[in-house]
């Protein structure tokens, strides 16, 4: 039967933090894989004859030396950082070496150090790391190919987040990307930098003002902690929150119709959703509200319309929401398929439109349509029927209270159609 493979989390304190069985596991390794510098951290205590291999930009080579160590009878220790199964190695070598090649003899994290030296309680703290390649500075409305998008993400969810960072995605950039979404005001920071070493230093609790003009040592970990929590809905915000074109106020699905019409997308956290015709932004905006891990793609042809519904994406500090000024469906074909579409407007391609998101549609998808007009219901239907899908069409008719006098009486708003039709479950 092959040895174990032992997968062991080393700290800056090196072999003074191992535990008694770590240290053994160690030593008696004939084979011992891991960064060049943690090497170096538990070359002290590492047999004699013992084979070392740095595996600093190989380790998609670091499973297939494992697996050559204890094919041939040798005894194999794999080095991480702290806790291998919080964001490091781990998960990524049980998958592919299997959950009985391995022991994981975990480290406290870093993330935990940092919370007993701030002594604050961490069992709520959720977890995101930047410790990847160089990002870039985050631009308001970069997607999912930004690692910032995913912290951003996690922001929306979390109280309180710990951060691991790597040197070019560090406090500094973080504190950037807060004030450019405009929430600086919203989070206060701690930085804990080189722990365990001489030179330790906490800092906190600090503003992103004052963390985005700072220099950090490396390696540190980030803290961002709330102070303030948003306590609006996620849909059905009121007409006058929306900024809307001038002179032409009014031109905005209406509260009672975006309420409907985004319950029928059925939405989940994770939906990735089109919002074809976005006008003020207001539907594709609230859908991002109630998809805090997915994210809105969203087009819209009219510039002055483009420009509103940026203001208004800044305005509500939606930040899982993508906007591209043209004409659907050009564009379309490099969007990635969606859970939920929602068309407010077709620039006279409705038809072809149709086919295209029923096509596209992931199953159990649905697609979303609003008209006010029946020459545009009359095309939808017809185009619905010819496909051969599920649909339903329902007529929402309100009406709001408005003062006569020292009464009030009802005003009626225009009829509004929605029609519905889902993507069956299997092809």
């Amino acid at each position: 039967m092959s040895e174990l493979c032992h997968l062991i989390g080393v700290l800056d304190d090196g072999v003074e933090g191992l535990t008694p069985r770590a240290l053994a596991m160690l030593r008696a390794a004939d084979v011992v894989i891991g960064a060049r510098r943690t090497l170096d951290l538990v070359a002290g205590c590492l047999s004699e004859g013992v084979e070392c291999r740095d595996m600093d930009g190989l380790l998609t080579r670091v499973p297939g030396w494992v697996e050559e160590a204890r094919a041939a009878g040798r005894r194999v220790a794999v080095l991480a950082t702290g806790d291998p199964l919080c964001h490091g190695i781990g998960a990524y070598l049980i998958g592919r070496l299997g959950r009985r090649a391995i022991e994981v003899l975990p480290n406290r994290s870093t993330l935990q150090l940092a919370c007993a030296r701030l002594k604050v309680a961490w069992q709520d703290m959720m977890v995101a790391s930047v410790h990847t390649r160089d990002a870039g500075e985050w631009t308001p409305g970069a997607g999912p190919e930004h690692v910032f998008y995913g912290l951003l993400q996690k922001l929306r969810q979390a109280d309180f987040l710990g951060v691991f960072t790597s040197a070019e995605n560090g406090p500094d950039r973080i504190a950037r990307m807060l004030i450019e979404e405009d929430l600086g005001r919203d989070y206060e920071m701690a930085v804990a930098e080189r722990l365990l070493l001489p030179e330790e230093r906490i800092i906190g609790w600090l503003s992103p003002v004052d963390a985005a003009r700072m220099d950090f040592a490396e390696p540190n970990v980030v803290l961002l902690r709330r102070l303030t929590r948003e306590r609006e809905p996620r849909f059905g915000l009121p007409d006058e929150r929306y900024l809307q074109r001038a002179p032409d106020q009014g031109l905005i699905t209406k509260r009672e119709v975006r309420a409907v019409a985004l319950a029928r997308l059925t939405l989940r956290p994770d939906s990735v959703v089109w919002d074809i015709g976005a006008g003020s932004g207001a539907v594709g905006l609230e859908a991002a509200r109630s998809c805090p891990r997915g994210h809105v793609h969203a087009i819209e042809k009219n510039a002055a319309d483009v420009a509103i519904a940026l203001t208004n994406r800044r305005h509500f500090r939606v930040t899982n929401y993508s906007l591209t000024h043209g004409k659907a469906p050009e564009g379309l074909e490099a969007w990635p398929n969606p859970d939920a579409v929602f068309i407010g407007g077709s620039g006279g391609e409705l038809a072809d439109l149709i086919g295209l998101c029923l096509s596209r549609l992931r199953a159990g998808g649905w697609l979303v349509m609003n008209f006010a007009t029946l020459e545009n219901l009359a095309t939808a239907v017809e185009t619905l029927k010819s496909a051969g899908v599920a649909w339903d069409l329902t007529q929402l008719q309100a009406s709001r209270g408005r003062p006569i006098l020292d009464m009030h009486r009802l005003q009626a708003e225009n009829p509004i159609w929605i029609v519905c039709a889902q993507r069956e479950t299997h092809d």
